[in-house]
């Protein structure tokens, strides 16, 4: 199976100036723990519900300090034309939960997590590997 096949499409794509109370009221509305940042039409990076509270308010930040502050400008991304498998390797690998899709045009049309991998694959062991490996990693930091 293929990712376009199980992503989600519905994605919200905030811009780096985005305060931290508006990113995060978009995540509660939206009902998701991840948000693409981009500008200019293009991917700047990816925040999350965890880089908000740790790397934002735990260190004191305001609400009104932008997501730039805390998001993670490292694009850990896959194509919407790879096979499940290949991005739950690559989530593994990287001790992520989600992966940002991207079409042939690079472009952002998607957002794949662990989630949507495991309600399609059969192999438990390989989406329990992928959250083995995120919580050594929660557990190290």
């Amino acid at each position: 199976m293929l990712i376009k096949d199980v992503m989600c499409r519905d994605i919200k794509i905030i811009r780096p100036d985005t305060p931290l109370a508006v990113a995060a009221r978009l995540m509660r509305d939206c009902d998701c723990g991840y948000l693409p940042v981009g500008e200019d039409d293009r991917l700047k990076g990816a925040v999350t519900d965890r880089d908000i509270v740790v790397r934002g308010l735990a260190e004191g930040l305001i609400p009104d300090a932008p997501v730039s502050e805390v998001m993670t400008d490292r694009i850990v991304y896959c194509m919407d034309s790879d096979h499940v498998e290949v991005a739950a390797r690559h989530m593994k690998a990287e001790q992520i939960r989600r992966l940002a899709v991207l079409d042939t045009n690079r472009r952002i049309v998607g957002v794949v997590s662990i989630g949507d991998i495991a309600r399609v694959t059969e192999d438990r062991d390989l989406t329990g590997s992928i959250e083995n490996a995120v919580a050594e990693d929660t557990v190290a930091a």
